[in-house]
Order: C-alpha cells, then sequence, then structure tokens
C-alpha cells in the first residue's frame, strides 16, 4: 500500500509540475539576458507536451497536491479518471458510501446525545470523533459509555466507538483495493513517459537556478548588499554574515578581509564564542555569492576567482577528543593539502583539536607550511598562539585576533568576558584561557597560582626561541613593500599626485618598518 501510494503521489506532483511549464516560459519570454534566453530555449522542449497530454488523458484535470492527509488521501483515490476502469469506479463508489455512512453515524450520535460532535480525521486513527465541550455539560462530567480511546486537551474531546472503528476497517480494506488498481494503471502510464523524461532533469537545473537568482535578487534588493569586482585580492571592507543578519535581533558586526598574493596567509585566534568560526563562514559564503553573480553583503569588495573553496569548520564549543573525530580531521586536512592549488581559497578552523597540544601544534605547523609553497588564499583559525610565530619566517603570514573585553560584576570579586566580535591586527593577548576558567571554579588558589607559574615560564621559553631578529624585521617590511608596489602596478587607479602621495606612504611604513641599526651597523 505504501509503494503504491508513493507511485500515486509522484504522478500527482509530476503532473502539477508539468503544468507549471507554460506559466514558467510566459514569466521567460520577454526577458532579454542570454541565461534567461536559454532557460527560455530549454522550456520549448517538446518533450514536457506530450508527457503531460498523456498524464492528463488518464488523471483528472483537478488533481492537485494539497495539504491535509485527509485532502491529500480524496486527490489520490480519486486521480485517475472515470471509465478508465469500471472495477475502479465501482470500489471508489463504495468507499465514497462507507465515508458518507460515517458522516451520518457522527451526525445521529450528536443528535443523540445533544452533544456539539464532529467528523474528524488523522492519517494515524483514520475518522474519530472531535468535541468542544466544558466538562461541566457532560451527564456526570463523563461522556457516555459506548465512546472509547478518549483523549482530552483543554477542553476538546477526541473518541471513537466500536461501531466506527468497524467502519474505518471498511473504508481501510476499500482504500486499499482502490490504491492498487490505480498504482496498476499508473505504472502503465509511467511506462509509456520513460522515454521523455530526460528533460526533467534540465527543468530541475532550471528552476533551482531561478529559485537561487530570486532569492538573491530579493536579498539584494532589501539589503545593503554591494557588487563584487574580480581582482587578484581578496578584499572586503565592513562585511557581515548573510545568514546571520536574517536570524539575528540585530546586524551582526561587520569585519574587514584583506588577501594578497603577497599577504595570502591568515592566522586567527581568539577565545572560544569569539566570532571565528561565524567569521570563517561569513568568507567563504561572500566568496560564493560573488562568484555565482550575486551581490554581497560588504560596502566594498573584491575577489579573486577561486578554483576551489576548501573548508574544514570545526564548533567552538566541541571539545574533540576521540579518535575517530581525530581521523575525520586528518581525512579533511589530506583532501584538501592533496586538491588545492594557487586559485584555491582554503579556510581551516581548529585542527589538530582531537589529539594532544604537541601532536596538534605540529600537525597545524607542518599543514601551514605545506599550504605556504602555495599562492591559495589561506585563512586558519586556531587555539595554538605558538602557530602565531610562523610569521617570523614567512613574511606573507598576517595574524588577527578577535577582540574580548573584561567586564567585572557588580560585586567586584568575578570577572567575565564580553565579545566585540571585533577582528583587529596581531594575535590575541588573550591566553590561558583554561586558567581564567580554573579561577572561576572551586580550585584551591594554591593549584591555580602553581599552575600560572608553569605555564609563564614555558610560554617565556617558547617565546626567546622564536623572536625575530632585525634582519628578519628588514626582510619582511621589504617583503611588504614589493608586494604592496607590485598590487599598485596592476591594479593602481589613481591619478599622478594621488599616486605619488600613496608611494610616499609606503616609504614611510617600510621606514618605520624596518629596525633602527645600531652603532655598529651603522659603521
Amino acid at each position: 500500500v505504501k509503494t503504491a501510494e508513493s507511485k500515486i503521489t509522484n504522478l500527482i506532483h509530476l503532473k502539477h509540475t508539468l503544468e507549471l511549464v507554460e506559466p514558467l516560459k510566459a514569466a521567460l519570454r520577454s526577458c532579454n539576458a542570454q541565461l534567461l534566453k536559454a532557460y527560455y530555449n530549454s522550456l520549448e522542449d517538446t518533450r514536457f507536451g506530450i508527457m503531460l497530454e498523456k498524464i492528463t488523458a488518464v488523471i483528472n484535470d483537478d488533481t492537485r497536491y494539497t495539504k491535509g492527509s485527509l485532502s491529500m488521501r480524496t486527490q489520490k483515490c480519486f486521480a485517475v479518471k472515470p471509465n478508465v476502469s469500471e472495477f475502479l469506479d465501482i470500489a471508489r463508489r463504495i468507499y465514497t458510501e462507507i465515508v458518507d455512512d460515517i458522516a451520518d453515524m457522527i451526525t445521529q450520535l450528536a443528535e443523540k446525545y445533544s452533544l456539539p460532535m464532529k467528523t474528524s480525521f488523522s492519517s494515524a486513527r483514520g475518522f474519530f470523533i472531535q468535541m468542544k465541550a466544558d466538562c461541566s455539560t457532560l451527564p456526570n462530567g463523563q461522556l457516555p459509555s459506548e465512546f472509547t480511546k478518549i483523549t482530552k486537551m483543554k477542553n476538546t474531546y477526541s473518541f471513537t466507538s466500536a461501531d466506527l472503528i468497524k467502519m474505518n476497517e471498511r473504508c481501510q480494506e476499500s482504500l486499499r483495493e482502490i490504491y492498487h488498481m490505480t498504482y496498476l494503471i499508473v505504472c502503465q502510464l509511467l511506462n509509456e513517459i520513460y522515454e521523455h523524461i530526460h528533460c526533467l532533469y534540465k527543468l530541475s537545473d532550471i528552476v533551482s537556478m531561478l529559485d537561487m537568482l530570486l532569492s538573491f535578487a530579493h536579498a539584494c534588493t532589501l539589503s545593503d548588499y554591494v557588487r563584487p569586482e574580480f581582482t587578484d585580492t581578496l578584499a572586503i571592507k565592513q562585511g557581515w554574515h548573510p545568514i546571520l543578519e536574517k536570524i539575528a535581533m540585530e546586524k551582526p558586526v561587520s569585519n574587514n578581509t584583506y588577501l594578497t598574493e603577497g599577504n595570502n596567509f591568515v592566522i586567527i585566534t581568539g577565545p572560544n564564542m569569539s566570532g571565528k568560526s561565524t567569521y570563517l563562514k561569513q568568507i567563504a559564503l561572500c566568496q560564493i555569492m560573488a562568484q555565482i553573480g550575486s551581490y554581497v553583503p560588504a560596502e566594498y569588495c573584491s575577489f579573486r576567482i577561486a578554483e576551489q573553496i576548501f573548508t574544514r569548520i570545526g564548533m567552538d564549543d566541541d571539545i574533540e577528543t576521540n579518535a575517530s573525530t581525530f581521523m575525520k580531521e586528518m581525512q579533511e586536512i589530506t583532501y584538501i593539502i592533496q586538491n588545492a592549488n594557487d586559485k584555491s581559497l582554503i579556510i581551516i578552523d581548529e585542527l589538530g583539536r582531537g589529539t594532544s597540544a604537541e601532536e596538534g601544534i605540529g600537525i597545524c605547523y607542518a599543514a601551514c607550511e605545506y599550504l605556504l609553497n602555495l599562492k591559495a588564499f589561506t585563512l586558519f583559525a586556531t587555539h595554538f598562539l605558538e602557530l602565531c610565530h610562523i610569521d617570523a619566517l614567512y613574511p606573507n603570514v598576517a595574524n588577527y585576533h578577535f577582540e574580548v573585553l573584561h567586564v567585572r560584576s557588580s560585586a567586584g570579586n568575578k570577572e567575565k568576558i564580553a565579545y566585540t566580535y571585533t577582528l583587529s591586527k596581531g594575535y590575541t593577548e588573550e591566553k590561558n584561557y583554561g586558567l581564567k576558567a580554573a579561577e572561576m571554579s572551586s580550585l584551591p588558589s594554591s593549584v591555580i597560582l602553581d599552575a600560572k607559574e608553569i605555564t609563564n615560564h614555558i610560554a617565556k621559553q617558547m617565546l626567546d626561541r622564536q623572536k625575530s631578529t632585525p634582519e628578519m624585521m628588514k626582510q619582511r617590511a621589504t617583503y611588504q613593500l614589493a608586494v604592496r608596489l607590485v598590487q599598485t602596478a596592476r591594479n593602481s587607479r589613481l591619478d599622478p599626485d594621488s599616486l605619488r602621495v600613496y608611494l610616499k606612504a609606503l616609504k614611510k611604513k617600510y621606514e618605520a618598518s624596518c629596525p633602527t641599526p645600531g652603532k655598529n651597523d651603522e659603521q
């Protein structure tokens, strides 16, 4: 029975879909865009008309998909036109008589007991009786004894009777016969139209693309989106998350993004819940929106065409500890490394949290060094602050972090974090999140002090090993200057005077970035 119902329902859906091809053609007829013209030409396919003609020869014209289980049951029962099958017509007459008898019986019961009973239906119970009444209006506060399976929700009673149960069984038996005979007719009809169904794949593509374009057009019209430019730079000025904007009570915090060939690797740090994952998803969504022709949620934006977009997004509140989770991480990063190229956009979030800190840092560092050999644009969010010092070795690495504020409670004895969701230059100063959480717990103060001393000692040792030398700082400044000059030569639209001012500013920034030479260096 379920197979028959499913097949009949699918045919009703198909009929309804094919009936909408002509209205869709009419909507596209006067369009000038080449894409929409191509869609209109695709809808001219004669196979749509052939299939609809064959279906309407067997299926009633007014058969539609409708909401409501009883309404849809009726549509399926009477989907096939009269006189197609004599036995089907007889079975449907019997079904109709049973349904009428059920309605008459409930009307008689309502008159017999002077109660406001009405016929109701659900797919689980079939036909049953429903009544809205206060308990005080019933004789002795109870329903008559012939009613069974009584349920009450507020002032609404639902119940049945032995006779109604028997009539439901007869109704179901009649329905099974109807579905079986309808199923045989539908299968025969589908066999006749199978050779024409390939055009439905194209129709699916057209409808889904039009739906997406309409959604983007609607969003662009009602929101402050801008048209993207396409260059060799990913630059987003005050961009925000397009979905978060729709579901949040207020507009999301806007942030900037800037990646170039010479500054193509960004490491993002910050405490849990500070906005890292949301920001990474925002970048991916904006890139996709731009490449498929949509406006983008930002004040200004320019994108480099990405041949692939790779994402490995973690969960801020997910403490990954089991081996299967770690293996999933490894599979994801392996896929990225094996398939990424110079034109990829790579977004990685929380890599290495499924193993020990030492192994996690090692895996992240090795993955970063491999990706740094590519010219792909990479955004890498992490809690491993040790990873931030890789910028001392690679001048194309930039560190950013999400700022947080520390607010004391009114009592003044406890401190909590207020999230700003604002992205700023440099790596986070918020270190040792675990220690801060421990301070707010009931751990003994001696244990917390001991943990702080050990942590500070280890951090100082690592920092001493990773400090940049003056020569490294000069090389980095030179590299950044060269990158900016190349970018200016490629993309600048400044007039000569403005260009002169910009180049002078670049020179000052370069001089400020270089360490001041000592006496020995001057000699």
